[in-house]
């Protein structure tokens, strides 16, 4: 599995603690910027390398994880491309069901809510990465409609 990470300032820094967390455990990852804590980027740029990188992957389960404040930015911007099922997740309940159900490549996470010295993004990462999509028809029906719209 590769992983694009990225983020804009209000991210950063957790983003950065995700990346070393990811790379200590042996995912492939590979940071999509920003590569500095620019208060004047803009969430839309990281989103849009995310979702392409993950779209055009030839990693048979490529993901993405986008950090901005809110979440919602990011979540907003990665979902405006065919294929991508991005979803803002706070808790590792919803972590576990935006996989499950949805087969979500793009995890959002809102840094104003989720802290870098608090350890529960760690769970809600693991969780993300590790829970496998249940493929069921009503899921692979719906999920194909959204690529229709």
């Amino acid at each position: 599995m590769k992983i694009f990470i990225g983020s804009d300032h209000n991210g950063f820094h957790l983003k950065q603690d995700v990346f070393s967390y990811l790379v200590k455990h042996g995912y492939d990852t590979e940071d999509v910027g920003d590569e500095t804590p620019d208060p004047n980027d803009d969430f839309p740029e990281f989103a849009q390398a995310a979702a392409l990188k993950v779209i055009g992957s030839e990693d048979s389960d490529p993901r993405g994880i986008l950090i901005c404040g809110s979440g919602q930015g990011m979540c907003m911007a990665a979902n405006r491309f065919k294929g991508i099922r991005a979803s803002i997740v706070w808790d590792v309940h919803e972590a576990k069901l935006t996989r499950n159900d949805n087969d979500s490549n793009i995890l959002c996470l809102p840094a104003r809510y989720i802290r870098s010295e608090d350890a529960e993004w760690q769970g809600i990462i693991e969780t993300w990465l590790n829970t496998p999509f249940a493929n069921a028809p009503r899921y692979n029906r719906r999920n194909a409609q959204l690529d229709e719209l």
